[in-house]
């Protein structure tokens, strides 16, 4: 059950465009799940497919996380500003301006 629904998580996570980012949250909402935000998380930890651009996904403030891949935070932010992504002045990612807005029916 575990690998079906971080299967789910990457898939949603695949459809997320350059240049924009989701949430933890909002990708456990898409999955019928709000509580499952943690889950998220921990899926994209684990994640090992380069196709999936778990750099793309956010705490609900735009925080980066600090355990992705080798160089954390730093890392993150340098593959978000490539795709063009703004950021505050605060370092976190400007939500507003940027914020996907899930997959299209």
């Amino acid at each position: 059950m575990k690998d079906s629904i971080f299967q789910t998580v990457y898939e949603l996570v695949k459809q997320i465009p350059p240049g924009k980012v989701s949430t933890y949250g909002q990708i456990a909402f898409l999955m019928g799940n709000p509580r499952l935000s943690r889950v998220v998380g921990y899926a994209l930890h684990g994640n090992r497919d380069p196709e999936v651009p778990c750099h793309r996904v956010v705490n609900r403030k735009g925080e980066l996380s600090r355990t992705f891949l080798v160089d954390g935070v730093q890392e993150q932010r340098l593959l978000l500003e490539m795709e063009g992504v703004p950021f505050t002045e605060e370092g976190t990612v400007a939500i507003s301006r940027c914020l996907w807005e899930g997959p299209v029916s």
